[in-house]
């Protein structure tokens, strides 16, 4: 399928987050119909300017004053009940239900395998990280019911087709969830624990499978679809993956050593000489396009520059994440005017809403890498960010994606505070 047919094809696409799921897809591939973010967007090809007075004003809870130690447990016990309740019956989390008018490019029933997977994943990942479930027999069978569901149905995530690769943010993912499942296993169950240290190694082969050509991951290959994808490399799924093996590792499961070199050299390839970031190598002769810019950047500099640091890069110092901290607060109405927009990609700098918990989840990456004295002042501002946009129901959400929204704002939020108490 030649590319000009691709993107007219995918005109009616949207793109998952995460994944940034928080997910996403590309820029022209997912900009849907009706969005205001084409080909060639800048700046100034969101909505029309000083059309929307949401743009003169902080993002939600910018200038608010860091939440105390016990508003943020109350904030994350919200949390936790909500995802508890949400809990499938079969110990997943997402449904493929819940849809409107422009919806994701899903190809059934893979992609949704994958997202669930993925959804799952990161939401045992923020489950162990609260807590709870050494302190709650609710939370605990919750998780119990989960691991075993992951455990089960993991190996069975594919790719969906030939053009969507959304099984990258299972495989990505899940390597954090698993790490964290080892560590929480008792030597006890061994067998239970040799499971888990499979899947970790299944994870490692299938990123290696749906390895782009040039090295890192992205998730679509409408030019050619190829066995091995000839995606270009998407520098915040690189990003999330580079972590998650990052996670895998410090369990004592390190991956293949030139996997993860290919795949840092693709985000410096997408590095720009302020520390932000390219959307994807193939905007690379676009280098200020809306999305490439310092703005279009908030949601995924930091997913990059942790990335990096977690793999020996030595440009990665706590001066540039200091900076880049400056500017996500400074900033943040940039990424909060793009929250809960249906479109992706249709606000200023052609952000799309799924960024902003993602990105807000890698910065509180960044903080955890920084002297453990310099850490405060960021984790009060950041920790004022997200409790100030908790729903009634205790979920948090920045981006309509079927029945998966909720769940993965809600795990990307609950991974963001625990680091900021």
């Amino acid at each position: 399928m030649s590319r000009s047919l691709a993107l007219a094809l995918s005109f009616c696409f949207a793109s998952a987050a995460a994944f940034a799921l928080p997910a996403a897809g590309q820029v022209d591939a997912d900009a849907g119909a009706g969005a205001n973010a084409g080909a060639g967007a800048s700046v100034e090809a969101g909505p029309a300017a000083g059309a929307d007075p949401r743009i003169d004003q902080a993002a939600p809870g910018a200038d608010a004053p860091p939440p105390s130690p016990e508003q943020i447990q109350a904030a994350i016990d919200r949390g936790v009940a909500f995802l508890v309740a949400d809990q499938n019956k079969d110990g997943s989390w997402g449904t493929p239900t819940q849809t409107k008018g422009l919806n994701i490019y899903a190809p059934v029933p893979g992609a949704h395998g994958a997202f669930r997977a993925a959804i799952t994943a990161m939401c045992i990942h923020a489950l162990i990280e609260t807590g709870a479930p050494d302190r709650d027999e609710t939370a605990a069978a919750a998780l119990r019911r989960a691991e075993d569901w992951l455990l089960d149905n993991l190996g069975d995530v594919r790719r969906a087709d030939a053009t969507a690769i959304y099984n990258v943010w299972a495989h990505g993912y899940s390597l954090g969830a698993l790490a964290a499942m080892h560590q929480r296993t008792p030597e006890s169950e061994s067998e239970r624990r040799s499971r888990i240290a499979e899947l970790i190694a299944v994870q490692y082969d299938r990123l290696t499978r749906y390895e782009a050509v040039a090295g890192g991951w992205g998730y679509y290959d409408f030019d050619v679809g190829a066995q091995r994808p000839a995606a270009s490399s998407i520098s915040f799924t690189t990003a999330a993956v580079l972590v998650g093996m990052a996670d895998a590792r410090d369990a004592g499961f390190p991956p293949p050593e030139d996997l993860v070199k290919r795949a840092a050299d693709s985000i410096r390839r997408q590095q720009k000489g302020d520390f932000t970031y390219l959307y994807g190598e193939y905007l690379k002769m676009q280098p200020m396009r809306g999305i490439n810019r310092a703005g279009g950047s908030l949601g995924r500099s930091h997913a990059c520059n942790a990335a990096l640091e977690m793999w020996g890069d030595p440009k990665i110092t706590p001066e540039v994440h200091a900076e880049c901290l400056r500017r996500l607060f400074d900033r943040n109405g940039w990424l909060s005017i793009g929250r809960k927009r249906p479109v992706p990609h249709e606000s200023w700098f052609q952000v799309a809403g799924y960024f902003y918990f993602f990105g807000h989840y890698y910065a509180a990456r960044c903080i955890d890498l920084m002297p453990e004295d310099q850490r405060p002042p960021h984790q009060g501002r950041l920790a004022a960010l997200i409790a100030a946009l908790q729903e009634k129901d205790g979920s948090w959400w920045d981006y309509p994606f079927y029945n998966y929204h909720r769940q993965y704002g809600t795990a990307f939020a609950l991974m963001t505070l625990v680091r900021c108490r």
